[in-house]
């Protein structure tokens, strides 16, 4: 068993994510973004019978905040779809703004409904945690007036939420 098997063999569920032939640069884009993160190990690289240049980096293990993904230099068969995101629950404003300003960096794009796009593809949602207990608030009014809030925004502020649920 690899150190990288051994970091992700007590996780049941682990995130694998299938780049071109950019994984380490992604994993390491990640890894500097998010706190308690790190490349989680060796390296696999393709030997003589893979896909790719032997000697080229095959997968990538990593963490971010703690929760352990694979990385796997697959080639350009398959590409990501916001079908599948990473959702970031955020504590304030300054947690969105940093998230949202990180995960753009190098060519990322805004969507809209705090979701956009990074570098390399993924789709990722930047969420303040107070957006829960806005639209689901007790106030049906208030929480229908953040929900119509929310989809006019692109990146999320929760000022401008908050003031819609109070209706101010």
């Amino acid at each position: 068993m690899t150190i990288a098997q051994e970091s992700t063999a007590t996780q049941r569920i682990v995130p694998f994510l299938w780049f071109d032939d950019n994984a380490e640069e992604a994993a390491r884009f990640y890894v500097s973004i998010f706190p308690n993160s790190k490349i989680d190990g060796d390296v696999s690289r393709y030997g003589d019978e893979g896909l790719a240049e032997p000697g080229s980096v095959m997968v990538v293990p990593f963490q971010l905040d703690g929760q352990g993904f694979l990385a796997l230099n697959g080639g350009p068969e398959y590409t990501f779809t916001p079908a599948i995101s990473f959702f970031v629950r955020c504590e304030n404003q300054a947690e969105v703004d940093y998230y949202w300003e990180k995960l753009l960096e190098g060519a990322g794009e805004p969507v809209q409904c705090g979701w956009l796009k990074d570098r390399f593809g993924v789709s990722w949602q930047v969420v303040p945690s107070v957006l829960q207990q806005l639209i689901g608030g007790p106030d049906a009014e208030g929480a229908s007036r953040a929900m119509k809030a929310m989809l006019g925004m692109v990146k999320l502020d929760v000022g401008e939420l908050q003031r819609a649920y109070d209706g101010t």
